[in-house]
């Protein structure tokens, strides 16, 4: 249960976040790849933001746990290095947020205005989601992705 009300919580706060700041905005969003018109910094600015507000949070207080509130362990990645599959998911990530204008959270946030593309950006994310972890699931078993406290700090 309480799972759940995390998930609910967290999902409230990115979405408003979102909406607040108006990255939801696919014109924001191709507005800052556009290194060569008329450069727009705002998303650099909500990431900075978000980067400032968490990094004392993590620094502070999750580095500390010993697990996290919803799960028996930490899963993060152990790789340290780039890798042909970190170099091929950013292309492909970097390719459909250029087409798009939007990533997947703002498009998920902005699924609540019952816009029909984005409704198929998103399911279209979701079939890419899935075939990603089909992928990764054949090249990462899930004990490589347990990390214990004393390997988080």
């Amino acid at each position: 249960m309480i799972t759940r009300v995390v998930a609910l919580i967290s999902g409230l706060l990115f979405g408003l976040g979102m909406m607040v700041s108006g990255m939801v905005d696919p014109v924001r969003v191709i507005g800052f790849l556009d290194f060569a018109g008329q450069w727009d910094p705002s998303l650099a600015f909500v990431m900075g933001g978000a980067i400032a507000v968490f990094m004392p949070v993590y620094l502070l207080v999750v580095r500390k746990m010993e697990k996290p509130v919803c799960e028996t362990d930490f899963r993060l990645s152990q790789k340290k290095s780039i890798d042909a599959p970190l170099v091929g998911g950013s292309i492909l990530f970097g390719i459909g947020w250029g087409m798009a204008g939007i990533c997947p959270g703002p498009a998920v946030t902005s699924l609540s205005g019952g816009n029909f593309g984005l409704l198929l950006f998103v399911a279209s994310m979701l079939a890419g989601i899935w075939l990603g972890c089909q992928i990764q699931s054949k090249l990462e078993s899930d004990d490589q992705l347990k990390v214990s406290h004393a390997q988080m700090n």
